[in-house]
């Protein structure tokens, strides 16, 4: 593993220790403050290592040369994942040859899925996972500056694991998470009371997800007296969760009442594990009786977890629409987002984990890869992006948003993750990147673009028209529907029901809440160029975006990494929700749209590169 310059960088053990803590802020000081000498370092250690790798001497990159820095910078071209896919497939298909990496591929790490569509294989080595035990390893020391007394009780965290699949070469290929909890890392991890979790292991490897999620609510629920934190990867995971138990608190008071497991919990490591912390306590199932059985759930997670300090949860980027949700359920605990990490690599924490989910920031810890930024002009310009456009780690700019590109020791070079990061500060010499949104993920009809970011501030803006009805929206997806001339915006929109039926003229108010708020190039192709007909909103029936994540799940994606996709496109997803659909309702007329508008005039030369949704 990669060290900075001085030995006091070197990164502390993963155990409890006296002085643990101390040593994994020391080494987050030391490696920020030469971000720049580690990140050189942490270059040429890549180099060296995948000097064996085709890849490399395809571009002309000798990675034991002398000039081997040098020539990288000069020489490797930008890539993205359709570029690396036929070198992956021959990987996936057996080839063993170093083609990415010079060490040996120890498995392949599949995507979410959620946002382009299929899969991604992403080649990782088994050295990953000590990097990202590292990463793991600095969140309590970081969090514990701000909450004290968390090795006083348990987490409550809800982890969850997804059965792997095999490549025709015989590698493993799961997810990032599953392939974590499945390590020895994780499972032979020294006791450290600031990591107690309520959850056995057993539950957490459990692949049946329904089971995994009983088990885990139900030892959450039996330690409730202890848990000082609750969380899950994705706040939308956490509310699925929050969802269960509103269904299943009754069996799950019943198991506490008589000690017994319920029968339809069927695996056996599981029911042996739950076993040893499962006692008859009639008086724990009378207090979770009271508050479950209460008419409102506000505050439910305080109630039901009454010293819980904080909810760990991502809720930045997509996530975000779930800050209202987690409010009301978590009766004013903070939302605490701590650590930015992907298939491709782990990147870096929250130093400020209590901070506002608006003013979150990521630290990228220099030794976890080498990182490159793309200004956002460059990758947006209509011509192909160059690695000459490429800026340092060291080098960005206050305020500037850029693409991240990352060269990894699994032997990614210069890979375009595709998140868009805003510069929001520094820690000594490492800047601090506040996450913008996914790039590419974006409606387009004509010349028109929508980013996640514009339509989930469109849509904040028109479910208001919903609240005197006592409605709101639980969840909601968009599609591109070109089948017909001219193709529309269409919106699926999963509401949670109030005491008046909403009409429809309101529904289509929201249609035309949404496109006023969109940018002037729609605007101008629905109101001048009439190359976009009118929005269209699709109310789905209650659960049917619970049935979206399940057939996500069944198709590999991972419940832990799961995130409602906000554009889809055509084909079975669509299907699946258009057979939901219980009302259609269209936008009553056109937008304002003023031809004086400066953006239009720019408009064809930042359209994004990459396929829309």
């Amino acid at each position: 593993m990669p060290e900075a310059p001085t030995t006091k960088t070197t990164p502390p053990a993963c155990g409890f220790a006296p002085g643990a803590h101390r040593e994994a802020l020391e080494f987050i000081e030391h490696v920020t403050v030469n971000a720049g000498q580690v990140q050189r370092r942490v270059l040429a250690e890549i180099l060296a290592q995948n000097a064996p790798a085709e890849y490399l001497r395809r571009h002309g990159v000798s990675g034991t040369a002398d000039d081997a820095v040098e020539a990288f910078h000069r020489l490797v071209p930008l890539v993205t994942y359709e570029g690396l896919q036929p070198d992956i497939l021959r990987i996936a298909n057996g080839d063993t040859s170093p083609i990415l990496s010079g060490k040996p591929i120890s498995e392949f790490l599949t995507s979410s899925g959620t946002s382009g569509g299929e899969r991604k294989l992403m080649p990782t080595i088994a050295d990953e996972l000590d990097r990202r035990s590292l990463l793991y390893s600095l969140q309590m020391p970081v969090m514990g500056q701000s909450v004290p007394g968390l090795d006083k009780g348990k987490s409550m965290y809800l982890l969850f694991v997804k059965a792997e699949s095999r490549t025709p070469g015989g590698l493993a290929a799961r997810p990032v998470l599953t392939s974590y909890y499945r390590s020895r890392q994780f499972l032979e991890r020294p006791h450290d009371p600031y990591t107690d979790y309520t959850s056995p292991n057993e539950a957490i490897l459990c692949v049946d997800s329904y089971q995994s999620m009983y088990a885990q609510l139900l030892c959450g629920l039996v330690h409730r007296a202890d848990v000082l934190r609750v969380g899950a990867v994705f706040a939308s995971g956490f509310l699925r969760a929050i969802r269960f138990l509103e269904k299943h608190w009754p069996r799950l008071c019943r198991d506490i009442r008589t000690g017994a497991l319920d029968p339809e919990i069927t695996d056996r490591a599981v029911r042996d594990a739950v076993g040893r912390v499962l006692r008859a306590d009639p008086a724990l199932a009378d207090e979770i009786e009271a508050e479950c059985g209460r008419a409102s759930w506000e505050g439910i997670i305080r109630r039901l977890w009454p010293r819980t300090k904080y909810i760990d949860v991502i809720v930045t980027g997509a996530m975000s629409q779930y800050i209202p949700t987690l409010e009301f359920y978590g009766g004013g605990l903070p939302l605490a987002c701590t650590m930015y990490a992907s298939s491709e690599c782990y990147f870096g924490l929250n130093l400020k984990p209590m901070c506002k989910p608006s003013d979150v920031a990521y630290t990228l810890i220099p030794t976890m890869c080498y990182f490159e930024f793309l200004p956002l002009r460059c990758s947006n310009a209509k011509a192909e992006p160059s690695h000459r456009d490429l800026v340092d780690l060291v080098d960005v700019k206050l305020g500037h948003e850029y693409e991240l590109v990352v060269t990894t020791y699994s032997g990614l070079c210069r890979y375009r993750v595709g998140d868009v990061l805003r510069v929001a500060g520094f820690k000594n010499e490492a800047p601090m990147f506040s996450f913008v949104r996914r790039q590419n993920v974006a409606l387009c009809i004509d010349s028109d673009k929508t980013d996640e970011t514009e339509l989930h501030a469109a849509v904040s803006g028109a479910v208001q028209h919903l609240a005197p009805f006592g409605a709101s929206l639980v969840e909601y997806t968009s599609y591109a529907d070109a089948a017909a001339i001219p193709g529309h915006y269409v919106l699926f929109w999963e509401l949670r029901a109030g005491s008046t039926a909403v009409p429809a003229s309101v529904f289509e108010d929201c249609c035309l809440s949404v496109e006023e708020a969109l940018n002037s190039v729609y605007r101008q192709c629905r109101a001048c160029d009439r190359s976009i007909g009118p929005l269209e909103i699709r109310v789905v029936s209650e659960g049917t975006f619970d049935k979206l994540m399940d057939y996500a799940i069944s198709r590999g994606a991972s419940i832990n990494q799961y995130k409602a996709p906000r554009c889809v496109r055509p084909g079975p997803v669509v299907e699946l929700l258009d057979a939901r659909v219980q009302g259609k309702y269209f936008s009553p007329k056109c937008p304002k749209w003023s031809p004086g508008n400066k953006q239009w005039n720019n408009a064809r030369e930042v359209i994004t590169n990459g396929d829309a949704a």
